[in-house]
């Protein structure tokens, strides 16, 4: 699996990431701090890389209108913040959901991710 983590995530999100053997990259990374959406999006796209983000309303509009142009991408993963905590404590639970996600076909959908109960 390929990610592209929107800006709020930080290097250890994609550190931890990484360790699992997911090919994860900040936003910040590829020099995207403080880019609109959509370029941001676009760049998910150009590097087929699927999207981590918290934004729904945002990436769910843009994912919609992409598909809607009939245009493809790699998938849009929306760890909600009431789901997933941002804080160190929070990185192993959101791991674990995007490994569980990474087990379905992401192109061209939004998917919300499950934290464990």
């Amino acid at each position: 699996m390929r990610l592209l983590l929107d800006e709020m995530y930080a290097g250890a999100h994609a550190q931890a990431l990484r360790a699992v053997h997911v090919d994860a990259a900040t936003a910040i990374e590829f020099g995207l701090a403080g880019s609109p959406d959509p370029e941001i999006f676009a760049a998910a796209i150009a590097q087929e890389r699927a999207l981590l983000t918290e934004n729904v309303a945002d990436f769910a509009h843009i994912s919609a209108e992409h598909l809607t142009a009939g245009h493809h991408h790699p998938g849009v993963l929306i760890a909600l913040s009431s789901r997933f905590s941002r804080r160190p404590s929070g990185i192993p639970s959101l791991v674990k959901a995007i490994l569980d996600a990474s087990d379905h076909q992401l192109t061209d959908r939004v998917i919300y991710l499950s934290s464990a109960s």
